[in-house]
């Protein structure tokens, strides 16, 4: 597995400057590489039966609740910033599914139920600075349940016709980053004096809060102690030279704590305002607008290879059936997870400056709809001046797994990431 980490080249954003930073620097990637995202590909995706028909009941789905019994809503904080810093291993969804049956985001969820069970009954402390710090790649291994398949056979070096069995593969190389990933946060966490993720995290919150009530964005001061601190939120790279900033979960865990605590008249924890943040930029944005012909790659740089990446996306027949309202899916056919295509494998570059686009295009669809003539509609869609980049962000990523043509869209990867 490579040691080498995009981020370790580029510099912070200026101080107070890290949402600015996103947006400014994802625009600019994007009009370099010549990415077109033109106002009629907008209009054509905002007014589709595909979005206006499935939104508003898909729009808070982000799928970060967790049905456990917390002791303190300081242990949820913790366990809830903890799958947020590991949402990661998109890159390992098809040896996942091959493996255990459930793609990238359910495996991890799953990793964090064992670890949390595994942790009340008081054997081990997967959630202290300190059981982040030490556990191994073998025992978050054994929490996935995916011993069986972190194993490759070697032809023997002396002996003819036999092998060797060693550790090596996919599934062990996402487990080898999920490990080292909680090994760097828990040596952060160690050397700043906290006991666990949510005790900075909270402590950050409060920071944000007098922030807040001073006038200023509480978002901003706890992206940056986030990205800052703990090395698994350094989000960005460099891309023709530039910084690209993505900082996904970082993003996510401000909105998360938003969802969850949120809905109480008194939270229990500082609820940061969210609905202006950038979008949650992984693999699944980008690669779904680019089929549903919002992002369009056909006159993109070729130096980075970028139109040849989707070729089949500016079909017109097959944009205009997945923009219509999706088939009926029989309830039989519904339950068969079949193990999904393989999308493209990308560059560092490749996977930054789509994930760039996306962040991009995102704000252009919020502010065109906000400006979208939809009188003439034959529903009412006055709601769509009010959608919110959250939001538009929880849409996308639930949409591609709610519609059976959508599950079947290839996604591009980027293997050996920890940031998404």
């Amino acid at each position: 597995m490579p040691s080498s980490d995009p981020s370790e080249s580029v510099p912070f954003p200026p101080h107070g400057e890290y949402l600015k930073a996103v947006r400014e620097s994802s625009r600019a990637a994007r009009e370099t590489a010549n990415i077109t995202i033109s106002e009629q590909s907008i209009k054509r995706f905002l007014l589709s039966p595909a979005f206006t028909g499935t939104f508003q009941r898909l729009r808070v789905a982000h799928g970060m609740a967790m049905p456990l019994n917390f002791s303190s809503a300081k242990e949820e904080l913790t366990v809830l910033s903890v799958l947020s810093l590991l949402n990661i291993a998109s890159g390992y969804r098809v040896p996942l599914h091959i493996a255990t049956g459930r793609g990238a985001f359910d495996n991890i969820r799953a990793f964090i139920f064992a670890a949390y069970i595994t942790s009340s009954t008081g054997a081990e402390d997967y959630f202290s600075a300190r059981g982040m710090k030490d556990v191994t790649p073998t025992a978050v291994a054994d929490l996935m349940r995916v011993t069986h398949s972190i194993h490759v056979e070697r032809p023997h070096e002396k002996i003819p016709g036999v092998t060797v069995g060693e550790l090596g593969g996919p599934v062990w190389e996402i487990v080898q980053i999920i490990a080292k990933t909680l090994n760097e946060t828990g040596e952060a966490l160690i050397s700043g004096g906290y006991p666990d993720l949510g005790s900075f995290v909270l402590e950050a919150l409060t920071e944000g809060e007098k922030a807040k009530n001073a006038g200023g964005d509480e978002c901003e001061i706890v992206v940056e102690r986030l990205v800052r601190a703990i090395p698994g939120f350094r989000d960005m790279a460099l891309v023709y030279g530039q910084p690209v900033y993505c900082f996904k979960k970082a993003l996510l865990t401000l909105h998360a704590i938003a969802l969850r605590f949120g809905k109480s008249d008194t939270p229990a924890i500082p609820v940061p305002r969210t609905d202006h943040l950038p979008i949650f930029s992984d693999n699944v944005i980008p690669s779904l607008l680019i089929h549903l012909g919002v992002i369009d790659l056909s006159a993109a740089d070729a130096s980075l290879g970028l139109p040849q990446l989707f070729p089949d996306a500016q079909n017109p027949e097959r944009l205009e059936a997945l923009l219509a309202a999706a088939q009926p899916e029989e309830p039989v056919v519904a339950k068969i997870k079949s193990v999904p295509k393989e999308g493209p494998l990308l560059s560092v570059e490749q996977a930054y400056v789509l994930r760039a686009a996306a962040i991009d295009a995102c704000e252009l669809i919020v502010e065109q709809a906000k400006t979208l003539d939809v009188s003439g509609a034959a529903e009412d869609l006055s709601w769509m001046k009010n959608i919110t980049l959250p939001e538009l962000d929880a849409w996308i990523w639930a949409v591609a797994k709610d519609r059976p043509d959508y599950r079947k869209l290839e996604r591009f990867a980027l293997r050996n990431t920890a940031y998404f």
